[in-house]
């Protein structure tokens, strides 16, 4: 069998062909590996929002636990003054007297 003769054209445009592939594929995984750095980038993001959320929520949460008890504490208070105010009303104020018949 013979050799097949190949010309200098052909062989530019397959190195060129070859060339452009590499660059091709280069670049295709430099912008591969810049999107998984910003998305690992955005993920710590996300994560620290996550952790700020939920501490906000805990303070939140503590905060409201507080005013509850607060504001169970008031409301014995004012229960105790009601009753106050109704010993008060049957020893100042006089008892109606029955309707006469």
């Amino acid at each position: 069998m013979g050799r097949l003769a190949v010309s200098n054209d052909t062989k530019w445009i397959i190195g060129t062909s070859v060339g452009v592939g590499l660059a091709v594929v280069t670049a295709v995984l430099t912008v591969a590996g810049l999107l998984l750095a910003q998305l690992g980038a955005v993920n710590a993001r996300i994560d620290d929002l996550r952790t700020e959320l939920r501490d906000f929520r805990t303070d939140v949460n503590a905060r409201i636990d507080d005013l509850d008890a607060r504001l169970r504490e008031v409301e014995v208070a004012l229960g105790r003054v009601d009753q106050r105010l109704l010993v008060i009303e049957r020893v100042v104020l006089p008892t109606p007297e029955p309707p006469a018949e």
